[in-house]
């Protein structure tokens, strides 16, 4: 089995595509240089940012082996499950381990609403193919299936499954998963606008959606957390909090694109049936990015960096 730590930011980072509707790795390469260099400790590919609902399996697996040769084990490399069948879900997990990947991050069945019975057998056929760490993506919000305590309690039994993205938008069930397990799930907080309050109630890491574009500052919220000076950490969060929230949001993949290229580290490429934005809308996006980088904060030294060259 493989271990590494589940804790700190691990940014969910976007899919980027050239105009011709290809997988863009050159503008790909530029903003994983800009999340290593801020400090993230963890690279989360495929997700919901990743726009894994229309990435075929090779373009995943493209994914996951130029991403892997480009950190060169200097982080954990995670691959998103999110298939339709218990069958592809397996074969991409078997997939994954075999081109090296570090752990995987699993939804429950999509397109199909489970019921308790049926999504423990999803996860637990997952968790007995392949000997990758595995983070539970709780999310009933947005994917309608919920990952209960009682569930989780089931699947203890596999060691493998050792985190959970906790993304259901209650912050009470960061004391509730510890509570009932100890240490035995890290959490890893994944709703942007609530991160802060989850790691201060104890939340071991965070998946990122807004880090993307603002690497740095994600990371100085969570290490100033992690070393006592919430204070610090809170006044980062009241200037970030209007541009974490175009992370609850049903273009979230377009809103984090747009900044990505104000901060001159991504593209604004999306792929059908996703479309850019316009009008209206993509003003009031602009006006939310072009405040927060009017007003961005100068950092504490040392809140970021890669860890073996800074320290709080």
């Amino acid at each position: 089995m493989i271990n590494f730590s589940w804790k700190g930011v691990f940014p969910a980072v976007t899919t980027k595509f050239t105009a011709d509707d290809q997988l863009d790795f050159e503008a790909f390469d530029v903003n994983i240089q800009a999340q290593l260099e801020a400090g993230a400790e963890g690279i989360i590919l495929g997700g919901s940012l990743g726009e894994a609902s229309v990435l075929t399996e090779d373009e995943k697996f493209g994914l996951l082996t130029h991403t892997l040769q480009f950190v060169n084990g200097t982080v954990p490399v995670i691959l998103n499950i999110a298939e339709q069948s218990t069958r592809a879900a397996v074969r991409v997990a078997q997939k994954a381990y075999e081109l090296g990947a570090d752990g995987l991050m699993v939804l429950p069945p999509m397109r199909y609403s489970a019921d308790e019975d049926e999504t423990i057998a999803y996860i637990s056929a997952i968790a007995e193919s392949t000997p990758l760490p595995i983070m539970i993506y709780n999310n009933p919000v947005d994917y309608k299936i919920e990952i209960t305590l009682d569930m989780f309690e089931r699947l203890s039994v596999y060691p493998t499954i050792q985190a959970v993205k906790e993304s259901t938008r209650n912050v009470m069930n960061v004391t509730r998963m510890i509570n009932r397990f100890g240490d035995r799930f890290k959490i890893m907080t994944g709703v942007d606008p609530i991160a802060t309050e989850s790691i201060i109630m104890g939340a071991h890491g965070w998946v990122a959606g807004l880090v993307d574009a603002f690497p740095k500052e994600t990371v100085a919220i969570y290490r100033l957390i992690k070393a006592g000076r919430v204070d610090e950490a809170i006044a980062i969060h009241r200037w970030f909090l209007p541009v974490l929230e175009l992370d609850i949001h049903a273009k979230l993949v377009q809103y984090i694109k747009l900044a990505e290229v104000a901060t001159g580290i991504g593209t604004e490429q999306t792929r059908a049936p996703r479309l850019p934005l316009k009008g209206a809308e993509r003003e009031r996006v602009l006006a939310v990015i072009d405040a927060a980088l009017a007003n961005r904060p100068e950092l504490p030294e040392g809140s970021w960096g890669r860890l073996d060259a800074v320290s709080l």
